[in-house]
């Protein structure tokens, strides 16, 4: 995908879309190589690249970094970046010039987690041609008011509030919203009930589409093995044993070989 537009027509035709979060030129370019539509430079990368507990140690100059890496990698890819902790909250000139940052490091458009308190933040940057993803339930920025990463909407009050969210994010112009794990039959439903497109993570298979961290769905980490992200190699190991077998050749005078060296 190269626009938002893709996106619309993917809903309307029932094309489930596949958003792969990665954070660096490398896995970028491997992305845009794929079968997947779009990146998204999440605010993960303060955990996943930079070793953070949450996401709210990214800052703008550290999303602008990735994302400037990841569009050099990808160059003609549909890229979203994640606006990060309390950008959004900082009022509307202060998330213009953030978004616009991130726009200018080559951001196809942006992601704001929740709605209550910046509906005028999201309204104001669609207004000035910025497109706005929205992020839906659990709302990592939130973690600590959360108590922690913990599943949203299983009660009624919870569950009419990620409906009527999704509604208000239609209402103000998002071309999508992310659905993090919430029930599945609830996230069908919302998903049904909007003419935008939902992205679920950990929210069941009835979304519009579905994103997982690179490193997740290649196994790399092996200590980090949320339930919703499937593993689709043992990058862990098969990472670990090119290594291993490296330090072999070294420590066995097998490598570098004759053809390996410069003359």
């Amino acid at each position: 995908m190269k626009s938002i537009l893709e996106f619309s027509r993917a809903k309307r035709e029932q094309h489930p879309i596949v958003m792969i979060a990665a954070y660096d030129a490398l896995m970028a370019r491997l992305v845009a190589e794929s079968e997947a539509d779009a990146i998204l430079v999440g605010d993960s990368v303060a955990m996943v690249v930079h070793g953070h507990p949450s996401t709210v140690h990214a800052t703008l100059d550290m999303m602008c970094t990735h994302v400037a890496a990841v569009r050099r990698g990808a160059p003609d890819f549909m890229v979203v970046a994640d606006l990060p902790f309390l950008t959004a909250r900082r009022g509307r000139l202060a998330a213009t010039e953030a978004a616009g940052a991130l726009m200018q490091a080559g951001a196809t458009a942006v992601k704001i987690e929740g709605v209550a308190g910046h509906e005028d933040v999201i309204a104001h940057l669609v207004e000035s041609g910025i497109p706005v993803m929205g992020h839906l339930g659990l709302t990592p920025q939130s973690v600590h008011q959360l108590g922690g990463y913990r599943f949203q909407g299983r009660e009624p009050a919870e569950a009419e509030r990620v409906r009527a969210e999704s509604r208000r994010l239609q209402e103000l112009g998002a071309f999508a919203f992310v659905l993090e794990c919430v029930p599945s039959a609830l996230a069908a439903s919302i998903s049904a009930e909007r003419a935008i497109p939902s992205i679920g993570i950990g929210a069941g298979g009835g979304t519009d589409g579905q994103v997982l961290v690179l490193s997740d769905l290649l196994g790399l980490d092996a200590r980090f093995q949320p339930r919703f992200a499937r593993r689709y190699t043992e990058g862990h190991a098969v990472v670990l044993e090119a290594i291993n077998h490296f330090a072999r050749d070294v420590r066995t005078a097998t490598f570098p070989a004759q053809a390996e060296v410069l003359a």
